[in-house]
């Protein structure tokens, strides 16, 4: 077929459900685990990298996890990129290593950790819409170019859609797993 490659749209939006389930991952509630620093980035050497690349991150006990910065110049660019990443952490440094206490899971902060987990959901549907997009276009430059007849694009659009449908389904079903989770632990 020369109009579109169902098998890499399908890739790349199965690609957009696994950084969604990375992300919700992050979110956990109630025990500390090193991967709820997964999203943190810090400015370093004029370029943002993940937390992990600057620093060792450790779990000393069940509410509390451990930072420590491997170049003591670092340390003001981690705590601000924990505190920047909006995970509800207040970082107390102590030379190269920074403590973070997990908040106490009070209505407030479940409520937030639920808007957290709404915005990785809706970037996930955005993800997944370009890709949607990308297959739609090549559809439509496959009809114009006389490489695939009106029918077939008609079809195939309608297989992207499809296609799109249930990978929305597949991240709003996760969604409410997560919300589910957060509200009742």
């Amino acid at each position: 077929m020369a109009g579109v490659d169902l098998n890499d749209l399908k890739r790349r939006m199965d690609g957009a459900i696994s950084a969604f389930k990375s992300d919700i991952a992050a979110l956990r509630t109630g025990r500390a685990s090193a991967n709820l620093l997964d999203p943190v980035m810090v400015d370093a050497y004029g370029s943002k990298v993940p937390l992990n690349t600057v620093s060792n991150i450790s779990v000393p006990e069940p509410r509390m996890l451990s930072v420590t910065v491997w170049d003591k110049s670092m340390v003001a660019a981690v705590e601000k990129g924990i505190r920047e990443a909006n995970l509800g952490f207040n970082p107390i440094t102590d030379g190269q290593n920074l403590r973070l206490p997990l908040p106490d899971l009070n209505e407030e902060r479940r409520k937030e950790l639920v808007k957290i987990a709404n915005g990785y959901a809706e970037n996930a549907k955005v993800a997944i819409r370009h890709v949607r997009r990308d297959g739609m276009d090549s559809l439509k430059k496959a009809e114009k170019d006389g490489d695939i007849g009106k029918d077939e694009a008609h079809s195939e659009s309608d297989n992207v859609q499809k296609m799109t449908d249930d990978t929305i389904k597949i991240v709003d079903t996760l969604l409410s797993e997560k919300e589910t989770e957060i509200m009742t632990v």
